[in-house]
């Protein structure tokens, strides 16, 4: 009985002292590792460009703004001004919502902490706040914009918080003072 037990172990025995395909197996163990950190660093690169862009497109528009270089203010035309802007966020006019809030600095109230982004939902839902403000006063503008991630499922892309949909929301913020004509 022992002999047939011998004789089956002694191929698992060579199997088991035998040493090609070691670094096969190192490789992998270690090349997802490797993976997600490469896929995580791009995907923190692209967030980071877009988040970058959306700032300096709000800071650029809101410029145009202050100084009375844009002819008319609507949303549309500050929509386009920060998307012109900003050069290179995907979908732009379709993924940008805009708050515009006068605030008065002798009677403060803060606004509310969570940005208003377009919801994919109800693409009809109304502006929840656009006034431009008056000659001398305080306009807190807020700019919201949605995105879908590189890689969704892998690393930082499976990290990052969602707003609507599948999508993570990158906000920027301004204020100026109205300057009177």
């Amino acid at each position: 009985m022992t002999h047939i037990l011998s004789l089956l172990a002694r191929p698992f025995g060579r199997f088991a002292r035998n040493e090609s395909g070691s670094a096969t197996v190192e490789f992998a163990l270690v090349f997802p590792i490797y993976l997600t950190l490469m896929l995580s660093a791009f995907e923190s690169g692209i967030l980071m460009t877009r988040q970058v862009m959306l700032e300096r497109g709000v800071d650029m528009a809101i410029r145009d703004v202050r100084i009375g270089t844009m002819a008319t203010v609507d949303y549309t035309t500050l929509r386009d001004a920060i998307c012109d802007y900003a050069g290179m966020l995907p979908e732009c006019e379709t993924s940008l919502k805009i708050e515009m809030r006068p605030v008065d600095l002798k009677n403060w109230t803060d606004i509310p902490g969570a940005p208003d982004c377009i919801d994919r939902d109800d693409p009809a839902a109304p502006l929840v706040a656009f006034n431009e403000g008056g000659a001398n006063q305080m306009v807190v503008v807020r700019a919201c914009a949605l995105f879908n991630p590189v890689f969704p499922t892998i690393g930082l892309g499976a990290k990052i918080p969602r707003e609507s949909g599948d999508e993570y929301a990158l906000v920027a913020m301004s204020a100026f003072v109205k300057e009177p004509l």
